[in-house]
Protein backbone atom coordinates (compact mmCIF):
# COMPACT_ATOMS: atom_id res chain seq x y z
CA UNK A 1 0.00 0.00 0.00
CA UNK A 2 1.26 3.45 -0.88
CA UNK A 3 2.00 5.86 1.95
CA UNK A 4 -0.24 8.92 2.22
CA UNK A 5 1.31 11.98 3.87
CA UNK A 6 -0.48 15.06 5.12
CA UNK A 7 1.19 18.45 5.24
CA UNK A 8 -0.02 21.84 6.37
CA UNK A 9 -0.90 24.25 3.57
CA UNK A 10 0.92 27.60 3.67
CA UNK A 11 0.46 30.92 1.87
CA UNK A 12 2.98 29.83 -0.78
CA UNK A 13 0.66 26.89 -1.58
CA UNK A 14 -2.30 29.09 -2.62
CA UNK A 15 -2.03 28.27 -6.36
CA UNK A 16 -2.11 24.54 -5.62
CA UNK A 17 -4.96 24.99 -3.12
CA UNK A 18 -6.97 27.02 -5.64
CA UNK A 19 -6.43 24.34 -8.27
CA UNK A 20 -7.34 21.32 -6.16
CA UNK A 21 -10.21 23.15 -4.45
CA UNK A 22 -11.83 24.09 -7.73
CA UNK A 23 -11.16 20.76 -9.41
CA UNK A 24 -12.43 18.54 -6.60
CA UNK A 25 -15.53 20.65 -6.04
CA UNK A 26 -16.32 20.61 -9.74
CA UNK A 27 -15.74 16.85 -9.98
CA UNK A 28 -18.04 16.28 -7.01
CA UNK A 29 -20.92 18.63 -7.81
CA UNK A 30 -20.88 19.80 -11.47
CA UNK A 31 -23.35 17.19 -12.70
CA UNK A 32 -25.89 18.16 -10.01
CA UNK A 33 -25.73 21.94 -10.45
CA UNK A 34 -26.01 24.50 -13.23
CA UNK A 35 -22.81 25.77 -14.85
CA UNK A 36 -23.74 29.31 -13.73
CA UNK A 37 -24.13 28.29 -10.07
CA UNK A 38 -20.87 26.33 -10.19
CA UNK A 39 -18.98 29.18 -11.79
CA UNK A 40 -20.27 31.68 -9.24
CA UNK A 41 -19.45 29.43 -6.28
CA UNK A 42 -15.96 28.53 -7.54
CA UNK A 43 -15.10 32.17 -8.23
CA UNK A 44 -16.24 33.27 -4.76
CA UNK A 45 -14.97 30.35 -2.68
CA UNK A 46 -11.63 29.65 -4.31
CA UNK A 47 -10.32 33.12 -5.12
CA UNK A 48 -6.75 33.95 -4.18
CA UNK A 49 -7.99 36.70 -1.87
CA UNK A 50 -10.46 34.49 0.01
CA UNK A 51 -8.04 31.59 0.42
CA UNK A 52 -5.32 33.99 1.58
CA UNK A 53 -7.63 35.33 4.31
CA UNK A 54 -8.57 31.79 5.37
CA UNK A 55 -4.93 30.67 5.50
CA UNK A 56 -4.04 33.71 7.62
CA UNK A 57 -6.81 32.89 10.09
CA UNK A 58 -5.24 31.11 13.08
CA UNK A 59 -8.49 29.21 13.72
CA UNK A 60 -8.69 27.69 10.22
CA UNK A 61 -6.24 25.06 9.06
CA UNK A 62 -5.72 23.44 5.65
CA UNK A 63 -3.82 20.22 4.96
CA UNK A 64 -2.90 18.57 1.68
CA UNK A 65 -2.90 14.81 1.22
CA UNK A 66 0.17 13.73 -0.72
CA UNK A 67 0.63 10.45 -2.52
CA UNK A 68 4.08 10.09 -4.12
CA UNK A 69 4.54 13.85 -3.55
CA UNK A 70 1.43 14.57 -5.65
CA UNK A 71 -1.39 16.62 -4.08
CA UNK A 72 -4.39 14.27 -4.21
CA UNK A 73 -6.81 15.88 -1.76
CA UNK A 74 -7.19 18.43 0.99
CA UNK A 75 -8.77 19.11 4.36
CA UNK A 76 -10.03 22.32 5.96
CA UNK A 77 -10.94 22.49 9.66
CA UNK A 78 -12.18 25.42 11.76
CA UNK A 79 -12.10 26.16 15.49
CA UNK A 80 -13.86 28.68 17.71
CA UNK A 81 -15.40 31.69 16.02
CA UNK A 82 -14.09 30.57 12.62
CA UNK A 83 -16.55 27.68 12.51
CA UNK A 84 -19.23 28.29 9.91
CA UNK A 85 -22.11 27.70 12.26
CA UNK A 86 -21.90 26.27 15.77
CA UNK A 87 -18.86 28.29 16.89
CA UNK A 88 -18.55 26.21 20.03
CA UNK A 89 -15.16 26.41 21.75
CA UNK A 90 -15.55 22.70 22.60
CA UNK A 91 -15.83 21.60 18.97
CA UNK A 92 -13.90 21.35 15.73
CA UNK A 93 -15.60 21.72 12.36
CA UNK A 94 -14.51 19.71 9.35
CA UNK A 95 -15.47 22.18 6.64
CA UNK A 96 -13.96 20.30 3.72
CA UNK A 97 -12.49 16.92 2.85
CA UNK A 98 -12.08 16.52 -0.90
CA UNK A 99 -10.13 13.98 -2.92
CA UNK A 100 -9.45 14.07 -6.65
CA UNK A 101 -11.68 11.57 -8.45
CA UNK A 102 -8.76 9.59 -9.87
CA UNK A 103 -7.47 8.93 -6.34
CA UNK A 104 -10.76 8.00 -4.66
CA UNK A 105 -10.80 4.54 -3.13
CA UNK A 106 -7.14 4.80 -2.06
CA UNK A 107 -7.89 5.75 1.59
CA UNK A 108 -6.91 9.40 1.04
CA UNK A 109 -10.20 10.70 2.44
CA UNK A 110 -9.69 8.45 5.46
CA UNK A 111 -6.17 9.83 5.99
CA UNK A 112 -7.51 13.40 5.87
CA UNK A 113 -10.33 12.48 8.25
CA UNK A 114 -7.80 10.93 10.68
CA UNK A 115 -5.76 14.16 10.49
CA UNK A 116 -8.89 16.12 11.45
CA UNK A 117 -9.51 13.83 14.43
CA UNK A 118 -5.85 14.17 15.46
CA UNK A 119 -6.27 17.97 15.40
CA UNK A 120 -9.52 17.74 17.37
CA UNK A 121 -7.77 15.72 20.08
CA UNK A 122 -4.81 18.14 20.05
CA UNK A 123 -7.20 21.07 20.59
CA UNK A 124 -9.13 19.12 23.25
CA UNK A 125 -12.40 19.26 21.30
CA UNK A 126 -15.30 17.35 22.83
CA UNK A 127 -16.85 16.70 19.43
CA UNK A 128 -16.34 17.15 15.71
CA UNK A 129 -19.12 18.34 13.41
CA UNK A 130 -19.69 18.99 9.72
CA UNK A 131 -22.33 19.60 7.06
CA UNK A 132 -22.90 17.27 4.09
CA UNK A 133 -25.21 17.90 1.15
CA UNK A 134 -28.19 15.59 1.47
CA UNK A 135 -27.63 14.36 -2.11
CA UNK A 136 -23.98 13.43 -1.51
CA UNK A 137 -24.67 9.81 -0.58
CA UNK A 138 -21.00 8.79 -0.78
CA UNK A 139 -19.94 11.42 1.78
CA UNK A 140 -22.91 10.69 4.05
CA UNK A 141 -21.96 7.00 4.05
CA UNK A 142 -18.28 7.83 4.72
CA UNK A 143 -19.12 9.91 7.78
CA UNK A 144 -21.67 7.43 9.11
CA UNK A 145 -19.05 4.68 8.77
CA UNK A 146 -16.74 6.87 10.87
CA UNK A 147 -19.28 7.25 13.67
CA UNK A 148 -21.02 10.53 12.81
CA UNK A 149 -24.75 10.95 13.43
CA UNK A 150 -27.13 13.52 11.99
CA UNK A 151 -28.34 16.15 14.46
CA UNK A 152 -29.74 19.00 12.36
CA UNK A 153 -29.71 20.55 8.91
CA UNK A 154 -28.89 23.91 7.39
CA UNK A 155 -29.05 25.68 4.05
CA UNK A 156 -25.92 25.84 1.92
CA UNK A 157 -25.99 28.32 -0.93
CA UNK A 158 -24.26 27.19 -4.10
CA UNK A 159 -24.38 30.10 -6.52
CA UNK A 160 -28.05 31.08 -6.46
CA UNK A 161 -29.27 27.61 -5.45
CA UNK A 162 -30.19 26.90 -1.83
CA UNK A 163 -29.41 23.29 -0.88
CA UNK A 164 -29.93 21.34 2.32
CA UNK A 165 -26.92 20.07 4.22
CA UNK A 166 -27.26 17.39 6.86
CA UNK A 167 -25.34 18.46 9.94
CA UNK A 168 -23.52 15.56 11.58
CA UNK A 169 -21.42 15.23 14.71
CA UNK A 170 -19.19 12.75 16.41
CA UNK A 171 -18.58 12.86 20.15
CA UNK A 172 -14.93 12.23 20.98
CA UNK A 173 -14.25 9.87 23.84
CA UNK A 174 -11.90 11.03 26.54
CA UNK A 175 -9.47 8.38 27.66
Amino acid sequence: MEHIKTCRVTISDIPALMEIGRKTFQETFATSNTPEDMEKYLAESFSENKLSKELNNENSLFYFALLNDCVTGYLKVNRGISQTELQDECSLEIERIYVLQEFQGKKIGQALYEKAIELAVQYKAEYVWLGVWEENKRALSFYQKNGFVAFNQHIFKLGNDEQTDIMMKKILTTE
